[in-house]
């Protein structure tokens, strides 16, 4: 249960980490800019923008057949960057080759039925974006309707120790 919660709590800080992709969205080249602060309205832009990417026959919610056709669609899209000669495979220097922008948020995906509160197997858009709003929520230390940089990083050290390894024996 600790590890769904916190796979849940990590997918929404790396879609609040996402803000650097605001302000620079076709720089994908060399490290990443700093987090930037993000209002609730930032967020909700980029969850409806998620949403309407995921819901791909448009009917307003999302099945486990749509999130599993988006996934394949983002492996195929990276190993074609991967796959730079264009050959259909991976020779060991491609495979070497430094990553830059394929960094993935690996292991933090949300699982749909975790995420499908209502159980019937489709996921609405509130579906969809109550879990990320109340860690918001949670995370906005002050109430102001913005996460800071500060306030992400006080949220992402405190779950970070609640999860660590006990040193007690």
């Amino acid at each position: 249960m600790k590890k769904m919660i916190f796979a849940a709590g990590a997918s929404v800080l790396a879609l609040l980490g996402a803000a650097s992709a605001i302000a620079a969205p076709g720089d994908t080249s060399g490290p990443r800019k700093p987090m930037a602060d993000m209002s609730r309205a930032q967020l909700v832009a980029k969850l409806d923008a998620r949403f309407a990417k995921l819901d791909l026959d448009r009917d307003g919610t999302i099945t486990r057949d749509e999130m599993q056709q988006a996934r394949k669609a983002r492996h195929d899209a990276r190993f074609a960057k991967l796959d730079t000669d264009g050959n259909g495979s991976l020779s060991r220097a491609e495979f070497d080759a430094p990553r830059g922008s394929l960094r993935g948020h690996h292991g933090h995906r949300r699982g749909h039925g975790m995420m499908d509160t209502n159980k019937d197997g489709t996921l609405s858009k509130a579906e969809f974006e109550s879990r990320a709003l109340a860690h918001f929520d949670r995370m906005d230390a002050n109430h102001d309707g913005v996460v800071t940089v500060a306030e992400r990083q006080a949220a992402w050290s405190a779950m970070k120790a609640r999860h660590a390894p006990s040193s007690r024996n």
